[in-house]
């Protein structure tokens, strides 16, 4: 046999890091992303290109490109993962509506306790379905509904990160409002605030990239107004009110987080003028709600809100 004409394997882990950095056109911003070294990614890089005997990139300054090989092999990955879903999914789609597993992926900064209700008593309704979540930030959302790692992600929209929307599709929950939380006397009386007077003094935010961070900054930016000065970054909405309340301090929250926690919430409160605000929807790959026990979902979850809407059952939760 000529070993020279035996096709030589490449890795799936190989492929995966090459269409991320493909998508990035950044190795240091890839490998942060994929959580790990950019020598490591690099590798993986060269390993690909010495089997293929063609470079994938080229470089014009500190910029990456792909080559005309980089961009035919990231057609075909493409295709691969495309028809992998695929097939996944028409085998999902043949299973039974009352068995299997759901996984989903929520936003880590959204108020989820209406959700982790409705989990409980979709159990009793379906007890053979296994409900998995994952707590995520937006782009390890995305990165797992691309992957077809989790079924339905619940998450705020618009997100003009996502350059390609053809493969989801989205069902709305609500529209809510993001909401000032302040200790200052001059605002005491006012039920809406401007986002020049949000400025006067120092904030505790989200960190970067989390969705409600790049929401603020785009909204600032959109009324050329300099964003303001923050004293924190946290992950957790509980520490970030707990924080900005200790130490007078400005953050803003979403509606329903500061609904389901009242009692904690001592902060004074204010809409923006104009108002912020956002749609909580999940989001899931096409074809996703013709599998049967992921529909089934849907229409309990439709029936949960039609007995109680989304907002009392909010209400309720403070009460619990």
């Amino acid at each position: 046999m000529n070993n020279s004409k035996v096709p030589k394997v490449i890795s799936s882990k190989a492929l995966s890091y090459f269409a991320k950095l493909a998508e990035n056109l950044n190795y240091t911003k890839t490998a942060r992303m994929l959580g790990i070294t950019q020598p490591a990614l690099t590798q993986q890089i060269k390993k690909i290109e010495r089997n293929l005997g063609t470079p994938l990139f080229y470089s014009v300054g500190k910029q990456i490109h792909l080559t005309d090989a980089g961009n035919i092999l990231l057609k075909s990955v493409n295709e691969i993962y495309a028809s992998m879903i695929d097939t996944i999914d028409n085998i999902q789609q043949s299973t039974s509506s009352t068995t299997g597993t759901i996984r989903l992926g929520i936003l880590s900064s959204i108020e989820n306790s209406v959700l982790e209700d409705f989990i409980i008593q979709y159990h009793n309704i379906q007890p053979e379905i296994i409900i998995e979540t994952v707590l995520l930030n937006r782009r390890q959302l995305w990165d797992e509904l691309e992957n077809n790692h989790i079924d339905i992600a619940l998450m705020y929209l618009p997100d003009d990160s996502i350059r390609n929307w053809r493969p989801y599709r989205t069902k709305r929950i609500i529209n809510e409002d993001l909401i000032l939380l302040h200790n200052n006397p001059k605002l005491a009386e006012q039920t809406t605030v401007t986002l020049k007077e949000a400025t006067e003094r120092p904030w505790v935010i989200y960190p970067d990239n989390y969705y409600l961070t790049e929401f603020l900054r785009e909204q600032f930016k959109n009324n050329l107004i300099d964003f303001p000065e923050y004293m924190g970054r946290f992950a957790s909405p509980y520490l970030i009110l707990k924080f900005a309340q200790a130490q007078q301090l400005y953050t803003a929250l979403p509606q329903s987080f500061i609904m389901a926690n009242q009692p904690i919430v001592h902060s004074q409160q204010a809409h923006f003028s104009p108002d912020l605000s956002f749609d909580l929807s999940f989001v899931y790959r096409k074809e996703k709600d013709h599998i049967p026990r992921i529909s089934t979902f849907f229409q309990e979850w439709d029936h949960y809100l039609d007995l109680k809407s989304y907002t009392d059952r909010l209400q309720d939760a403070v009460s619990f």
